[in-house]
């Protein structure tokens, strides 16, 4: 019985390695193109219900005074896009010098460390955590569409190639699956106020599934991936610098936003941690796609990408429950 509480009480873990496992035995399922459909249902349904979600749940009030956190959003926006590049410039450097990783590896760290964060990942592991959460839908929407413009621009800077983004389609994209399900949410809330706050719980369990189908399809592109062909040892090598390098941000992160110079809430630090670190797949595939056209190395480059964004979920998951208990009690160490 205490087996299955325990089970009970983890069930978000549970089901992570769940659907991984799932992903493994049959990728087909959920992959771009699979019986489910991604493509669709997660790319467009999943994320506009997170976002619906987000807006029913959320205060106007808190809304409003996520947008007035100015110094939140500079420290957010300063760290994933100019501090992370210029750290990967580090270790690619490193990886260069002792030939550690091939050099199209060597590009694809230098992309990933390019891209603005996710709008889907970083919000929903924000909320699970009791983080700030109108802070991380404003800088999540706030990111991708300066990633449009900025990742181009780091990525000419750092690998001297460009590329025209479509940002027409980009823009209508987020404003479908971000903004407007927010807007409906809101316009809703007053009318259902009593009827939302008395399934809170229930609104918060459909938003967590609804996470760990992204996971499942995240999984089951990386799985199914047939154009991959790389040594064993180096595809390993890779995943162990890209949790190696994650652990090191959400370090960093932790570190420097309790500085008293900050003056950073603890649902602040929180936002911080899945904001500043979390890159986006939805963004850097067609970016890699436009870059590398006919490049005989694209699936070698798409590598670290592929890697780094189910691996930030994971980690994030994992990561959720103490920076709650933490949140919740000063007294809770958090393991990292």
């Amino acid at each position: 019985m205490m087996i299955l509480a325990s089970l009970i009480k983890h069930w978000f873990i549970v089901g992570l390695v769940l659907v991984i496992l799932l992903a493994k035995l049959e990728p087909s399922i959920g992959c771009k193109g699979g019986l489910i459909k991604p493509e669709f249902t997660v790319k467009y349904i999943a994320v506009s219900f997170i976002f619906l979600n987000s807006g029913l749940s959320l205060k106007t009030e808190e809304l409003k005074h996520a947008v007035t956190q100015v110094h939140l959003h500079t420290f957010i926006q300063t760290f994933t896009m100019i501090f992370i590049p210029f750290l990967m410039q580090f270790f690619t450097i490193v990886m260069t010098n002792h030939n550690l990783f091939s050099d199209a590896l060597v590009r694809g760290f230098v992309i990933v460390s390019c891209m603005p964060p996710p709008v889907s990942s970083a919000v929903i592991l924000t909320k699970t955590a009791s983080g700030n959460e109108p802070a991380a839908i404003f800088n999540s929407a706030l990111g991708s569409f300066l990633g449009i413009f900025v990742s181009p621009m780091l990525i000419l800077i750092s690998l001297g190639l460009s590329g025209d983004v479509p940002f027409g389609k980009v823009f209508i994209q987020l404003f479908g699956t971000v903004l407007l399900p927010i807007i409906v949410g809101q316009y809703i809330r007053p009318f259902a106020l009593s009827w939302i706050e008395a399934r809170k719980q229930l609104f918060s369990k459909a938003a967590t599934c609804t996470l760990l189908l992204i996971i499942y399809s995240a999984f089951c592109d990386t799985f199914s991936n047939d154009t991959i062909t790389i040594p064993r040892q180096e595809l390993m090598g890779v995943l162990f610098f890209t949790i190696a390098f994650q652990s090191l941000l959400l370090y960093l992160v932790f570190t420097a936003t309790q500085s008293s110079w900050f003056r950073f809430t603890k649902p602040d630090v929180i936002c911080a941690m899945y904001c500043s670190t979390h890159k986006s797949l939805t963004l850097g595939i067609p970016m890699l796609k436009i870059l590398y056209s006919g490049d005989a190395t694209l699936s070698l480059i798409t590598i670290p990408l592929l890697m780094y964004h189910p691996t930030q979920i994971v980690l994030g998951s994992i990561l959720s429950g103490h920076l709650k208990q933490w949140q919740q009690k000063t007294e809770v160490p958090l393991p990292l």
